[in-house]
């Protein structure tokens, strides 16, 4: 863990502690987590690294400090018996004042420019829910937060942006109950509600059994949309890809490329599976089998971007002559010296202004095609032919559909 704990004065004068996480910047918009039942513990620390990361200025405060400071709890056995025992006597009017206090100590710091928003989990997403109705908190964000229904009457009192995170199969939030709370909520212009198919409560949390890394995945996109619409910062992603590309097809400059990437990124090629992870396996991957693994004459066509919150997806056609093994693309296949042009698609993520990672797809049958290495006869197959007609859209459909011929005059 990057952080480290401060002081925040309560409301009555007394000190607890926060943990406080710093952009690399070393200043940005404010940002609270507010805790499950576990206290502050890896979880909590790590998340609030990685929203330092995306650029915030982040404070974790401990919210059982009334009970009992520190609290640093497990998933499972007598910690989480501990767990329920504290979150079954807290003061949920406190807490909502210890928040207003560390939204006070944030708006304090002289790294923290602009507006404060709140991400709460579990126990924390209620108390984000009551804090965006209580304070001036400029946005929130709930993740299935326990206990919604009784205050039902409060959603009223929400001006702020707001996103909640519902779990469909929340055993502490049943469907009829969830329902209501929609419903409740459905009038309210400022909120934003997401349901998320077969998952459990917690689905957000890698040590827990109910983690969802795709379910995880969306919700912290729509999470960082919404802090990035109220509270900035806003990066240019464009910028930031054509550079990284610059480095690896025009300059060809592994030392470059690696600082346009965070501490520990990654690549996946999906086809061939090629990339790594990690630093150190992703610039020995670049250094030896990507970079000058492409062929003097490639060439990228673009055909679209959109740019999204916290990523990129890029639509375009990649052009060479296979003159020589291309580690990447064609593993353990010597060069043919064939020519080929494939429709590729990268779903390029950043985290702040840094990439994260990158997702490359192409359809690898129509470059074994073009090169000579698969036989397309009696195959749905195509070779340059995919390429050709994403460049085209008039050329010929469904030639590789024996069947197209028979609906030929048929009502539609």
């Amino acid at each position: 863990m990057s952080g480290q704990f401060i002081d925040v004065t309560s409301e009555d004068g007394k000190q607890f502690s926060a943990y406080l996480a710093m952009p690399q910047k070393g200043s940005g918009p404010g940002l609270i987590l507010l805790q499950e039942i576990f206290g502050i513990n890896a979880y909590m620390k790590t998340m609030a690294d990685r929203f330092a990361e995306e650029g915030y200025v982040v404070l974790v405060p401990d919210l059982f400090w009334r009970m009992k400071p520190g609290v640093n709890l497990a998933y499972d056995g007598k910690d989480l018996d501990e767990a329920l025992n504290y979150n079954e006597r807290l003061d949920l009017d406190l807490a909502v004042q210890d928040i207003a206090a560390t939204m006070k100590a944030l708006r304090a710091l002289p790294q923290q420019i602009g507006k404060t928003g709140a991400i709460g989990y579990c126990l924390g997403g209620k108390l984000a829910m009551l804090a965006a109705a209580r304070t001036d908190i400029d946005c929130a964000v709930s993740y299935y937060g326990v206990g919604l229904d009784a205050f039902i009457d409060e959603i009223p009192s929400i001006k702020c942006p707001m996103a909640f995170h519902f779990a469909a199969d929340d055993s502490l939030c049943p469907p009829a109950t969830r329902e209501a709370i929609q419903s409740a909520m459905s009038g309210n212009p400022a909120i934003d509600q997401y349901v998320y198919p077969d998952c459990e409560h917690a689905f957000a949390t890698p040590e827990r059994a109910s983690y969802d890394k795709p379910a995880a995945t969306m919700a912290y996109s729509r999470t960082l949309a919404l802090l990035r619409k109220v509270l900035g910062p806003v990066h240019n992603l464009n910028d930031l890809w054509d550079r990284h590309c610059y480095y690896e097809f025009a300059t060809r400059d592994v030392d470059a490329i690696m600082p346009t990437m965070v501490a520990q990124p990654y690549v996946n090629h999906v086809p061939t599976m090629t990339g790594g992870v990690g630093h150190d396996q992703l610039k020995r991957f670049y250094k030896y089998h990507f970079v000058n693994a492409n062929p003097d004459d490639t060439r990228l066509i673009p055909l679209s971007r959109t740019i999204g919150t916290d990523r990129i997806v890029d639509e375009f056609v990649f052009c060479a002559t296979h003159d020589r093994e291309i580690d990447w693309l064609l593993p353990g296949l010597a060069p043919t010296g064939k020519y080929f042009e494939i429709p590729m698609l990268a779903v390029v993520c950043f985290r702040g202004d840094k990439l994260y990672n990158e997702h490359i797809y192409w359809d690898q049958a129509s470059v074994l095609v073009q090169i000579g290495v698969l036989d397309p006869a009696g195959l749905p197959v195509a070779g340059i032919a995919t390429a050709r007609k994403m460049l085209d859209e008039r050329l010929p459909s469904n030639e590789l559909m024996s069947k197209w011929a028979s609906s030929e005059g048929k009502t539609i």
